[in-house]
C-alpha cells in the first residue's frame, strides 16, 4: 500500500493521500480509493503483471474509441499498480438492488439496465477494432481450451461436489460437442467474460464498464448472457426478453445479422455461461466458503432448471445429469445445505442518553457500534429536524466519507458473524448503533447494516429506530 500511496504522491505531486481499502467479492486483486486535496482516484493492486497490462492497454484502446471504461492515469513501472480515474461506489446490481429483492422492477431501474447493455454493442464490435488482441490475457481468443476449462471448472468445483452420479466417458463425450456447437459461432467481437451487473458502475448517471482484463476475441452472445441470466440478478422472463431485444437493436448498427441465429446461438450460451458460474461458485463459495457465492447458488440453480426446460441442447447425456442434480433434496431451498429461515438479525438505532437496547431474546445482546466520532449532521440547522432516511442527511454523511469507512469495518465484522451464526443453527443475532440523539448517524448506519445482511445473507432482519419509534422487515429470501 505505501508503494500505491507514492504511486499517487507522484502522480499529483501532492502530499500523502487518505487510503480506503475497498470491498471486492471475487478477484484477489485489492482496490483502495486514494484522496487528497480533494482528489481522488482508485489505485488497484495485483498479483500478476501480466494480468494488469491486459487491462490497462485494452482500456486505453477502448477510450480511445469512445467507450466508457476507467481512465488510467499512471502505471508502476513493474507494471504491478496503477491508478485509475474514479467511478464512485454505485454499481448496476446496487441501483437495481430493490427490484432485484422485490422481483418487480421500477421503470427507472429497467430504464438504467437497457442504458447498461446498449453499451454491450459498442464495447464488443467498436472495442474489437484496430485492437492488437496479443495483449488479452491469459488467452487471445475465446477457443476450445478456453470451453473446456470452463466446463472442467465446473465439473471438478460444482458437479463432482454435488454428489450426483455420472459416467465420465460419457459426459466428456457431450462437453466435446457442446465445445463444437459453441465454438461454430462467428468469433467477431471482444468478448468481456465477465459482463454483468456488478461490473458495470454508474457515475453522473452514465454506465461505466469494468473489469475486463480477462476478455479476449470471441462471440456476442456469451455476454449477453452473462448480463441477462446473472443468477443473483434474478430477472423476471418479461424483462430478459426486453434486454435482448434491446441489446440486438444497438447490435444492428454495428453489423448485419440475423436475429432468430443470435437466439440460437444465445441458447447455448445460457446453457454454458451457467455452468461456469456454477463453477465459479463452486469454488469461491463451497470451497473458499465467501458468502456471496453461496447465496448465488440457489439463484444459478433455478436458472438451470429453466434452461433445461428448452430441451436437450444436442447434448443429452449432460442435460440428463444437470437434471438429476438439480432435482438433488440439498438444492430444494438453499444450494449450500444451509437454512437461513432459522436466523433473524436485529438492527438497532438509539441514543446513548436513553441506554443500549435490551435484548429480549434472552442471549445477552450482540455487536453496539458508536457512531459518535463520526461527523454529526445534528450540529448545524439545516438538518437539525430531520433524520438519517432523510437525502440531505445521507449526502451530508456520504460526502463527507467518516461513516463509509466506519461502516466497512463494521461490515468485515458482522459478515463473518452471520455466515457463522447460519453455519451452527443459531436464531438470534443483534447489531445496534449509537449516536448523540439517535437521529441522524446511528439510523443512517442501522439502515445500511440492515440492507447490507438482507442482500447478502438472505435472512430476516428486523429494523427498529428506537428514538424515532420506526420499525420494518426485510423479509428472509428463498
Amino acid at each position: 500500500m505505501e508503494k500505491l500511496a507514492r504511486l499517487f504522491e507522484d502522480y499529483t505531486g501532492g502530499s500523502s493521500p487518505q487510503v480506503q481499502l475497498l470491498k471486492g467479492e471475487g478477484s484477489n486483486r485489492k482496490y483502495y480509493r486514494l484522496s487528497a486535496g480533494g482528489f481522488s482516484c482508485v489505485g488497484v493492486v495485483g498479483e500478476s503483471s501480466k494480468e494488469n497490462h491486459s487491462f490497462v492497454s485494452l482500456s486505453k484502446h477502448f477510450e480511445s474509441r469512445g467507450i466508457p471504461v476507467p481512465k488510467i492515469l499512471c502505471v508502476s513501472a513493474d507494471e504491478m499498480r496503477y491508478l485509475q480515474t474514479d467511478l464512485g461506489d454505485t454499481s448496476l446490481f446496487q441501483l437495481v438492488s430493490q427490484g432485484i429483492r422485490s422481483g418487480s422492477f421500477s421503470a427507472d431501474e429497467k430504464a438504467v439496465l437497457r442504458d447498461a447493455i446498449r453499451v454491450l454493442p459498442m464495447l464488443q464490435i467498436e472495442g474489437a477494432k484496430e485492437l492488437d488482441f496479443s495483449v488479452c490475457y491469459p488467452l487471445e481468443a475465446f477457443d476450445r481450451r478456453s470451453v473446456m476449462w470452463d466446463l472442467n471448472y465446473f465439473k471438478y468445483c460444482f458437479l463432482k461436489q454435488s454428489g450426483v452420479d455420472f459416467f465420465e466417458p460419457s459426459l466428456e463425450d457431450d462437453f466435446e460437442r457442446f465445445a463444437d456447437m459453441l465454438l461454430a459461432v462467428p468469433m467477431v467481437a471482444f468478448h468481456h467474460r465477465d459482463f454483468q451487473s456488478r461490473n458495470v458502475m454508474i457515475a453522473d448517471g452514465k454506465p461505466y464498464v469494468i473489469d475486463f482484463q480477462g476478455g479476449r476475441k470471441g462471440p456476442c452472445a456469451y455476454d449477453v448472457a452473462s448480463f441477462v441470466w446473472q443468477a443473483k440478478a434474478n430477472f423476471p422472463d418479461d424483462l430478459r426478453e426486453e434486454l435482448v431485444s434491446c441489446y440486438m437493436d444497438e447490435l444492428e448498427k454495428f453489423m448485419d445479422f440475423d436475429r432468430a441465429e443470435f437466439r440460437r446461438q444465445l441458447d447455448l450460451y445460457v446453457l454454458f455461461r451457467t455452468l461456469q458460474v456454477l463453477g465459479a461458485y463452486g469454488f469461491r463459495g463451497l470451497y473458499e466458503r465467501k458468502p456471496h457465492f453461496l447465496e448465488s447458488i440457489p439463484f444459478a440453480i433455478k436458472n438451470l432448471k429453466d434452461i433445461l426446460k428448452k430441451g436437450d441442447y444436442g447434448v443429452p447425456y449432460l442435460c440428463d445429469v444437470l437434471g438429476r442434480m438439480c432435482s438433488l433434496p440439498k438444492f430444494e431451498k438453499s444450494a449450500d445445505g444451509l437454512d437461513r429461515s432459522k436466523l433473524t438479525v436485529r438492527v438497532f438505532s438509539f441514543s446513548y442518553k436513553k441506554g443500549i437496547p435490551k435484548d429480549e431474546s434472552g442471549n445477552g445482546g450482540g455487536y453496539v457500534f458508536d457512531c459518535r466520532a463520526v461527523h454529526n449532521p445534528g450540529r448545524y440547522d439545516e438538518y437539525k429536524a430531520l433524520t438519517g432516511l432523510q437525502k440531505p442527511v445521507i449526502d451530508f454523511l456520504e460526502r463527507d466519507g467518516e461513516i463509509l469507512r466506519f461502516l466497512d469495518e463494521v461490515y468485515s465484522l458482522a459478515d463473518a458473524h452471520v455466515e457463522r451464526y447460519i453455519e451452527r443453527g443459531f436464531t438470534n443475532l443483534m447489531f445496534s448503533f449509537g449516536c448523540t440523539g439517535g437521529q441522524h448517524r446511528s439510523v443512517y448506519a442501522a439502515e445500511k447494516m440492515a440492507q447490507h445482511i438482507n442482500e447478502k445473507f438472505g435472512v430476516e432482519v428486523q429494523l427498529i429506530h428506537r428514538e424515532q419509534n420506526m420499525e420494518r422487515v426485510l423479509n428472509a429470501r428463498d
